[in-house]
């Protein structure tokens, strides 16, 4: 098996990403769903042994033989870049492959909030963006800083997990950091960062104690920190940011919380009626009411603070499933299935369409092809 044909065929047939494992075809996830390759064999060990030889190099094979996992990004010329993760499975090899297209999407491209060219350009603060594996964290995070590059000059330091979008310098210096080729953890990398004279600090992922300590102490002097967390909404997200500390410390971060947040946005991706997905997005921004409930440990009314944010920018996650489906972007039965209070949603929905007169039928709409996200 040949892997530089495999990914033709994944970009080719417009692919987030690409599955190789002993058994079964090389399967394409397209729109969210997995699609086997029928047509192609099924692969054999010593294909996927192949094509680990293919895509890296000794010392990467060195790696994997001593831990049994890696991640690294690969590059095809003339199509694409690759976050590739191997691991073993009944002694056997499995390869993942997530594509990343040489361009980076606009804000607008990609149709993410418009709040979002504000969020990026504030001098300081912590912004989250959060959602589950394969989410579009990092598609997010790519737009905001292909925004700041266009529009203001900043040195903006980014470390990754692998570097995933290349940037290049238009108004801001972009430096990128691969976490292993570059640097050996996000927390002694953020740690000297801080001494290369950085605007803005980009973190592929907070994920331990120390780099949590160290991002909340940049925000505070003056430094514009974007991370990611795996968390579902930003009562989640507060949350398992304050539970990481000793419980000693846990009112001094909150109030270093409060101070510091920016934004929460926590989104998930949805199929398009028309083709591709959509990203659907809770906003919660750093207002005087948000912080304070952070501070006064009520961080379970968030959400109500929310939902009655929307002339300052902010919204719920149900919120925003309802204004896709009253768009036609999205099918009622897809926004359904991303909602935590179905039951909210409906009334919602039901509110949305009772109050539009032109909105007799949500799927009877003549969409364009319109941007995807992968």
């Amino acid at each position: 098996m040949n892997i530089e044909h495999l990914l033709r065929l994944a970009v080719d047939k417009r692919a987030s990403d690409l599955h190789l494992k002993v058994g079964s075809p090389p399967v394409l996830r397209i729109d969210g769903e997995l699609m086997p390759q029928e047509n192609l064999p099924e692969l054999i060990a010593s294909d996927t042994e192949s094509i680990l030889e293919q895509v890296t190099t000794q010392e990467q094979r060195d790696t994997f033989a001593r831990e049994l996992e890696l991640d690294f990004a690969h590059g095809l010329p003339g199509v694409g870049r690759f976050r590739v993760n191997v691991l073993q499975q009944r002694g056997t090899l499995s390869l993942a492959f997530r594509f990343i297209p040489f361009g980076i999407p606009s804000i607008d491209e990609i149709d993410l909030p418009q709040v979002l060219k504000n969020l990026i350009r504030k001098p300081r603060g912590l912004i989250l963006v959060t959602g589950h594996t394969g989410s579009g964290k990092s598609t997010t995070l790519a737009a905001m800083i292909n925004h700041l590059n266009k529009n203001e000059r900043r040195h903006v330091i980014m470390i990754e997990d692998p570097i995933e979008f290349l940037h290049n310098d238009q108004k801001c210096v972009i430096v990128q950091r691969d976490l292993g080729d570059d640097t050996r953890s996000f927390n002694t990398a953020l740690i000297k960062a801080l001494r290369h004279d950085p605007d803005v600090l980009v973190i592929g992922e907070m994920r331990d104690l120390g780099t949590i300590t160290t991002a909340l102490t940049a925000a505070e002097t003056g430094h514009l920190i974007l991370g990611t967390l795996h968390t579902s909404d930003a009562a989640q997200t507060i949350d398992r940011i304050i539970d990481v500390f000793p419980p000693n410390q846990q009112r001094q971060v909150r109030l270093q919380m409060s101070q510091v947040i920016e934004a929460v946005l926590s989104q998930t991706l949805l199929p398009r009626i028309s083709g591709g997905r959509i990203a659907a997005m809770e906003i919660m921004l750093g207002t005087p009411a948000v912080r304070n409930l952070i501070r006064s440990e009520k961080v379970h009314e968030l959400g109500t603070v929310i939902q009655l944010g929307m002339k300052e920018g902010m919204q719920t996650l149900d919120q925003a499933l309802a204004n896709l489906v009253k768009t036609g972007i999205v099918a009622q039965e897809e926004a359904m299935l991303r909602s935590s209070d179905p039951g909210h949603l409906r009334e919602l929905m039901v509110g949305s369409f009772q109050t539009n007169n032109t909105l007799k039928q949500p799927y009877e709409f003549n969409l364009s092809q319109g941007s995807r996200i992968r």
